[in-house]
């Protein structure tokens, strides 16, 4: 083998490794899910002994109501929650972007929410949220306001996930926010300024068309992950009221435990997990998109020195 090609085959050597592992511990139950979305399959059955039905199990979810309002609930809930925290998160940036004594410190406490296991953070939230004991129903109580059914209410229920969901992961939101806010060139800002730009004119004109890519990203990331939550939903209503909460890894979860229908239960993931690469190309292509055109930018300046 000569030098040349021993060099050309090097990095490929150092990544057979992670890509063995990525294939055993990614691909395969992919593919295993895949294959027994296509089974009449239950626990008691080995996967070889499930029957065939073809795309019986796809059929069967669009036509179950209970499906269709798990996806609802999810959609209506990625969207509240990732609206709310982007405000939220990006405000907070803009607010604090400036010399404050202490900022170490409250930048710590700011995060400290989203470093909390979800179990925990579901357990805390629900403790909270209880009818009787709880710390909101009590305030209100002491203030001469009836108590909330928080959890016990469809409405209430719904809109508690959303605050815990929020609090918790509005940080992220904020984090990268003000990483992007900090980098943006000080040139553009202090120009803005000589040019008599209000404060609220730099935030609209300036500084956020500049965080833009960064909070397109930080948006697709997030939407990312609230498509995927399960431990917080779960231990705080799992699911209820009804079918409020009950967003689609909770459906995916009783089809599977409770049901004991895991072909069912794997079409579903099959849909869930489209949805996700849908998100997720979508990010790669505005971040190829952006790349493409800081390279026409810099050949455009290039050209004209």
């Amino acid at each position: 083998m000569s030098i040349a090609r021993a060099n050309r085959m090097t990095p490929y050597l150092f990544l057979a490794p992670a890509g063995l592992v990525l294939l055993i511990a990614l691909f395969y139950p992919i593919c295993y899910m895949i294959y027994a979305s296509f089974l009449d399959w239950n626990p008691s059955q080995r996967i070889g002994e499930a029957d065939w039905v073809g795309i019986r199990n796809y059929v069967k979810l669009f036509s179950d109501d209970a499906f269709r309002e798990s996806m609802w609930v999810t959609i209506k809930f990625a969207a509240v929650v990732v609206t709310l925290e982007m405000i939220i998160g990006v405000g907070l940036a803009l607010l604090l972007d400036r010399n404050i004594r202490g900022m170490s410190v409250l930048r710590t406490l700011f995060i400290l929410p989203m470093m909390i296991a979800p179990i925990v953070v579901g357990l805390m939230w629900r403790y909270m949220y209880h009818p009787t004991v709880g710390i909101f129903n009590q305030t209100l109580t002491s203030w001469g306001f009836e108590p909330i059914p928080w959890l016990s209410d469809g409405s209430w229920a719904f809109a508690s996930i959303i605050i815990a969901d929020v609090w918790q992961w509005t940080p992220f939101i904020f984090i990268l926010s003000l990483a992007a806010l900090q980098s943006l060139p000080s040139s553009a800002i202090e120009a803005s300024k000589i040019d008599g730009a209000t404060g609220w004119q730099q935030i609209i004109y300036i500084k956020l068309p500049l965080m833009l890519p960064v909070l397109i990203v930080t948006l697709l990331l997030r939407l990312i992950d609230s498509f995927k939550v399960l431990e917080v939903i779960l231990v705080m209503t799992n699911g209820g009221p009804g079918l409020s909460t009950e967003i689609l890894s909770i459906r995916i979860n009783r089809t599977a435990s409770e049901f004991r229908e895991l072909g069912e239960a794997a079409a579903m993931s099959n849909l869930l997990l489209i949805v996700l690469l849908i998100l997720t190309f979508a990010m790669f292509i505005y971040n190829k998109a952006q790349e493409l055109r800081a390279q026409r930018l810099r050949a455009a300046a290039e050209d004209t020195e």
